[in-house]
């Protein structure tokens, strides 16, 4: 990776990462709301330790990295490593710049409803670098290695336990939202990572087949498959041509498919990931 890409990649982090502390600290911490993260965590703590949510985190990030490096390995990368760094110093800028910020809507229901949206997209932003804002990402992964659990759950498990953590500061109205927000939350924050990123996989039949696969291959500049099937109707040897492709290519596929053989036989399956696995 050369020196631009680098700078490149890390703007976009950087960027991300704002995203995320815009969300803690102008719709999490004045709604106090506890919805399941790291900061959230820290903002329950901030109410028995007297230091700042940024404090609490940039330690509580610190130590969960240097557990994560001694129980997990080096997996997390310089990038998560940064990320998890910038987002305290980010916080602490805001209380120095927004000291006594109060809420924008003044209704802790919207409050949460901005919160999930807005760390919605940055956090999509850090996993499409394959970084991350650490935290309970962390922890996830720890619970994930050492106790087998899967990933996903991992991740609201923990995050539940910090939004029930309210219960030791808030009254029941705010549990109930940081309990409500972490579930919904996760699902706004998997929509846009796996929404944004959703390909399509096209297998097609026709009889102008030929012309198809090289529209696919000269035009699109993508990759196809094909497959020898036999009609169970009448036994006929037929070919089939799978290609996996994102929406704008969809598009402009099907278009090409309706003009080029309206009778074409189509199926489509939405594809969420598409990794390419090296020999060993």
């Amino acid at each position: 990776m050369n020196i631009r890409t680098t700078v490149k990649e890390y703007a976009v982090i950087t960027l991300g990462t704002v995203i995320v502390a815009v969300s803690v600290y102008f719709f999490m911490l004045p709604s106090h709301v506890s919805v399941g993260s790291g900061s959230a965590l820290a903002m329950v703590l901030s109410n028995f330790i007297p230091l700042p949510v940024s404090t609490i985190t940039l330690i509580m990030n610190t130590g969960l990295l240097v557990i994560g490096f001694l129980l997990i390995g080096p997996e997390f990368g310089a990038k998560t490593v940064y990320s998890t760094i910038l987002m305290p110093l980010v916080l602490g800028i805001f209380e120095r710049v927004f000291p006594d910020f109060q809420s924008i809507t003044q209704d802790p229901l919207l409050d949460v409803i901005c919160y999930i949206l807005v760390v919605g997209i940055g956090l999509a932003i850090l996993f499409s670098r394959n970084a991350s804002s650490g935290g309970l990402d962390i922890v996830a992964k720890i619970m994930n290695k050492y106790l087998r659990m899967d990933l996903g759950q991992a991740m609201s498990l923990s995050g539940m336990v910090v939004a029930l953590s309210s219960a030791l500061c808030y009254d029941s109205k705010t549990v109930v939202l940081s309990v409500l927000g972490t579930y919904f939350g996760g699902m706004v924050v998997d929509h846009f990572i796996f929404g944004l990123n959703i390909k399509r996989r096209v297998c097609v039949i026709s009889e102008q087949l030929d012309t198809i696969v090289n529209f696919v291959l000269h035009d699109l500049h993508s990759g196809a498959t094909l497959n020898e099937i036999i009609g169970a109707y009448d036994n006929t040897p037929r070919k089939e041509m799978i290609a996996i492709v994102n929406k704008q290519e969809y598009r402009k596929l099907m278009d090409y498919i309706r003009r080029t053989d309206p009778k074409a036989f189509v199926t489509v399956y939405s594809v969420n990931e598409v990794r390419y696995i090296p020999k060993k």
